[in-house]
């Protein structure tokens, strides 16, 4: 079956960034499981984003924050809306050719790039500092950020690839 790329490329861009974000959480739980990494929280995502319509854009410390309702869920979905930004981002610069023909490299160095949100936006904005250097364990938590963004990269590259396999060559 040979699509029309003008016409999929946006639904293309979504489904490589869910597939990205989803390889993302997977290693995630991988490092928890196997290496009892102590997970990232996402519900501290929504905890964050949901203090900002009231003018509360930085937190000492975001745990000790007052919950907000359906912070897990904001989070949640940020968390893969950004992923999908992420896919616009790297499409934009990767171009149709590399839709047409993916290649791991230039995914997986993008995937790397995106850890400096984390580093220096939201671990600074949650109290946890530029690249989470007052977290407990600052590198591992390091660790976390640079490995969970090169699998979001590997998930751009996976994830391009089996869209092809499965909805064959463009034109």
């Amino acid at each position: 079956m040979t699509l029309n790329p003008s016409t999929l490329a946006p639904y293309t861009v979504l489904v490589l960034g869910l597939g990205a974000t989803l390889a993302f959480d997977l290693w995630g739980l991988l490092l928890v499981r196997i290496l009892r990494v102590k997970p990232a929280n996402i519900c501290f995502v929504g905890r964050w984003l949901a203090h900002m319509p009231a003018g509360t854009f930085r937190h000492v410390d975001i745990a000790s924050a007052p919950s907000r309702r359906f912070e897990c869920l904001i989070g949640w979905v940020a968390h893969y809306l950004i992923g999908g930004v992420f896919a616009v981002v790297f499409t934009t610069l990767a171009g149709a050719d590399w839709l047409s023909h993916p290649t791991l490299l230039p995914a997986l160095s993008f995937g790397v790039v995106t850890v400096l949100a984390p580093f220096l936006l939201m671990q600074p904005a949650m109290g946890l500092g530029v690249a989470a250097s007052r977290a407990p364990d600052p590198t591992q938590a390091r660790l976390r950020s640079v490995s969970n963004h090169a699998a979001f990269g590997i998930g751009l590259y996976l994830t391009a690839v089996l869209v092809q396999a499965a909805l064959g060559p463009w034109p």
